[in-house]
């Protein structure tokens, strides 16, 4: 078994996987302040209460856009878990070239989602994370990524709203019963997730108009991906797993 961490800006996703399936998940909050061993024993607890032994885990690659994590949680895994331990970075191999014009920029969720959207699904492929930001991220039919869209998130477009504007209260992000709103929370649901389904397709249209991929598969991630796929058929797919895929392929293309 090899065990798959995803650090997000929000969330630490991890997965187990044996061989090809992904046997359990489970998350821990990013931000929280955390020291080595704290990150070992929770993730030991929480593996053994998965029915995980840590002995059974045979090695762990880790993503992550929270640099100031890396330390405490590197370590912990290397004490409790196990001493095998790929970070994606420079250097790793995935599969995919990067061509845009500075591949350091490029964050390494990114690289793991279009690791796995081309190996999964085949290229032409836009990549859709609805995460913290929203990104969108182009690999071409041979493999190479060529470019990539960034834009707020739905929930960071949330947050600014109820947080910047006195009278706006916090609401659940889920789509209304009709865009014709007529009270505040449903209004502020209506421009959320129709504002984003808006979003996502122009930007998928002109994708295609400015690349002439006709043939462009769109694939989406992400907690609130469900919802924006739900109601345009302009995406094809949705894979909540999709980093965690990312991540098993690049272990597994690093220990042939």
């Amino acid at each position: 078994m090899i065990l798959v961490i995803d650090v997000g800006n929000t969330n630490i996703t991890f997965g187990v996987y044996k061989k090809k399936e992904l046997v359990t998940t489970f998350r821990l909050m990013s931000k929280t302040p955390r020291t080595s061993d704290e990150y070992g024993v929770l993730i030991t607890e929480l593996l053994f209460k998965n029915n995980i032994r840590t002995e059974q885990i045979e090695g762990t690659i880790v993503a992550s856009v929270v640099p100031n994590v890396m330390h405490s949680l590197t370590s912990g895994i290397k004490r409790y878990v196990k001493e095998r331990l790929l970070i994606v970075g420079a250097g790793i191999k995935t599969g995919i070239r990067i061509v845009t014009e500075n591949p350091r920029e490029i964050g390494s969720d990114r690289i793991v989602d279009a690791v796995a959207a081309y190996e999964l699904y085949g290229g032409p492929v836009l990549v859709i994370d609805f995460g913290t930001a929203t990104t969108y991220d182009l690999v071409n039919a041979e493999g190479s990524f060529c470019a990539g869209i960034t834009a707020p998130g739905i929930r960071m477009s949330a947050k600014a709203m109820w947080e910047d504007t006195a009278r706006l209260p916090e609401v659940e992000i889920k789509k209304p019963a009709s865009i014709l709103a007529q009270e505040t929370i449903s209004s502020m649901q209506a421009g959320l997730v129709y504002g984003q389904i808006g979003q996502t397709e122009y930007i998928i249209q002109r994708v295609k108009k400015e690349t002439n991929y006709e043939d462009l598969k769109v694939v989406a991630t992400g907690g609130l991906g469900r919802i924006i796929s739900a109601e345009t058929d302009m995406i094809q797919e949705y894979n909540s797993a999709l980093t965690l895929e990312g991540l098993r392929i690049i272990y597994e293309k690093n220990n042939r």
